[in-house]
């Protein structure tokens, strides 16, 4: 696999996290530098570790990753899309400036975003022809400048709206994991 399919690849991959970080930004008040960074190592790490691990696991539990991994990954999005919506309409007003960036929030998305990259990696390894390192190092960097800046998108957006902006969030991410699961399910092209 050359370069350019290797880039197009890690930019697929990294749409996902990018339209979770457009998520994160937009309930931040102010996206600054750590919350781009923050966001964009999260996600650039993940992508670049899944590929890897199913790299090096080859086709071993193909099988068990592909018949769920679409299920983790919707499951896991609307929970925290139920999440941004339940906050958007609690009467509490608990604006934090940073947004949530506790390392449990960020695991969860992480991994909720890089769980098709471990198909991906798994399939790498039964294509044969490809630098795994090439792979690995060009994904996790398109994600984490994608990520990042992802975040400062969605925060300019935010910051205009607030409330609905949070309800926007919540409901691309709840849509983006009945995407993920339609799409595996062959209900969506």
């Amino acid at each position: 696999m050359g370069f350019f399919a290797l880039f197009v690849l890690a930019v697929g991959l990294s749409m996902d996290a990018f339209a979770v970080s457009v998520c994160k930004g937009l309930s931040m008040k102010k996206a600054g530098v750590k919350g781009m960074l923050v966001c964009g190592g999260w996600f650039g790490c993940f992508q670049a570790l899944m590929p890897l691990i199913g790299f090096l696991l080859g086709s071993l539990f193909a099988n068990a990753i592909v018949s769920v991994d679409h299920w983790i990954a919707f499951g896991l999005l609307a929970l925290i899309g139920v999440n941004m919506l339940r906050e958007a309409f609690s009467e509490e007003e608990e604006k934090e400036e940073n947004g949530d960036l506790s390392v449990r929030t960020m695991f969860i998305l992480a991994v909720a975003t890089s769980i098709d990259a471990l198909a991906v990696g798994i399939s790498l390894a039964m294509a044969g022809n490809v630098n795994i390192w090439t792979a690995v190092l060009l994904i996790g960097c398109t994600t984490f400048v994608l990520s990042a800046v992802g975040v400062k998108v969605g925060s300019l957006f935010g910051a205009r709206f607030e409330k609905k902006a949070q309800v926007a969030g919540g409901v691309i991410l709840i849509l983006l994991g009945v995407k993920i699961l339609l799409e595996h399910l062959g209900l969506l092209g």
